[in-house]
């Protein structure tokens, strides 16, 4: 952090996509300036076309490199010098090509600790492929590129819903759901939970594979012989955990909002009523990796790229989101490194005592 100011790295997706648009939706309010400093990761061109486009005033700063940020103001790291080629709603090369620069740099930055958090514009998971980008997304690369487990989790203030399969097949789901799999995967939503969340003894809620979890086995044997032994095993070993739960009537009854977060099966079967329920404030978070990253959970939107009638509510609340999470991770640091040092201070007391001679011995 410089002067105490978070700094939120931002990379800009698809230019020609909603991203930039939401972007400067989100930092036109002087308020945000007031919460973080952002350093976005494309071209002042870039910027100022968008900004006519939007009819916005935002003023920002161009910068060659991020040691150059001023804090309190949108900061712009050109990476390139050229106009881009904007075709608002297309799919072009050079909009792949140009969201990877973006997204290389700032995850580059990110792990240098040069800026706190990343949030990212969404790009489009076809035309960012290239030799440097040959992953199914963000998820994939950033596992690449930072320390930790990656665990896809959906997070709003109503609902939290992670996925024990992320960018896979549906044809491979069936084969990738197995007890070590779903172990770790709950591992890591509590750790998220304790350590991003603050939520001290996380409850959870498994969802099954199959419909109705496999009717006693007519339709499917995973929930019954893998997923519902896995979950009373580590509910006997301490875990809040239950499940499995079929998830049509689990989100159609409203069952979700007893639980501090869901764990789905596979990719649509979580984030298909997590975007019905928290389309408009969710947010997309890498859990896992060594630093925060977060995304709106809307894609490039090219329907409506270039008309101005994006909302950057989603974008707003992944800013506000990273910012919370990196300072709940700092608070929990810093707690952890008491209990640690207690704990070193308390052992070194008993060994002391232990060395220390008995004075009965000396009597007479």
């Amino acid at each position: 952090m410089i002067n105490n100011k978070i700094t939120i790295g931002v990379s800009v997706g698809d230019i020609n996509g909603i991203g930039t648009e939401v972007i400067i939706k989100t930092f036109d309010n002087p308020a945000m300036l007031e919460l973080c400093t952002p350093v976005i990761f494309g071209s002042s061109k870039l910027i100022s076309y968008y900004k006519k486009l939007c009819g916005s005033d935002m003023p920002f700063v161009g910068i060659d490199n991020v040691s150059q940020m001023i804090p309190g103001k949108v900061n712009i790291v050109n990476l390139w010098q050229e106009a881009p080629v904007i075709t608002p709603g297309r799919d072009t090369e050079e909009g792949g090509r140009l969201a990877f620069e973006s997204l290389k740099a700032a995850t580059s930055t990110l792990k240098k600790g040069q800026i706190d958090a990343l949030v990212t514009a969404p790009i489009n998971k076809k035309n960012i492929q290239c030799e440097g980008f040959h992953f199914q997304g963000h998820t994939e690369y950033l596992a690449s590129e930072l320390d930790g487990e990656p665990l896809m989790f959906l997070i709003s203030d109503s609902l939290k819903v992670a996925v024990a399969t992320g960018h896979i097949s549906i044809s491979d789901v069936n084969d990738a759901i197995t007890d070590a799999l779903i172990e770790k995967k709950i591992n890591q939503m509590e750790e998220s939970l304790r350590r991003d969340f603050r939520v001290e003894k996380p409850r959870i809620a498994v969802l099954g594979l199959d419909p109705h979890t496999g009717d006693g086995g007519v339709i499917g044997t995973k929930d019954s012989e893998i997923i519902a032994p896995l979950i009373r095993k580590m509910f006997d070993e301490g875990h809040y955990v239950f499940g499995p739960y079929p998830s049509d009537g689990f989100f159609g009854s409203g069952a979700y909002t007893h639980f501090d977060a869901t764990l789905a099966m596979y990719h649509d079967q979580g984030l298909i009523p997590f975007k019905t329920i928290a389309f408009e404030d969710g947010v997309n978070f890498t859990a896992g990796l060594s630093r925060v990253r977060t995304s709106p959970d809307h894609g490039t939107g090219y329907d409506i790229a270039g008309k101005n009638a994006a909302d950057a509510q989603s974008f707003r609340r992944a800013v506000y989101e990273a910012i919370d999470i990196f300072k709940a991770r700092m608070e929990y640091e810093h707690l952890t490194e008491n209990v640690l040092r207690s704990q070193k201070i308390r052992a070194a007391s008993v060994a002391a005592a232990e060395d220390e001679p008995d004075m009965r011995d000396m009597e007479g």
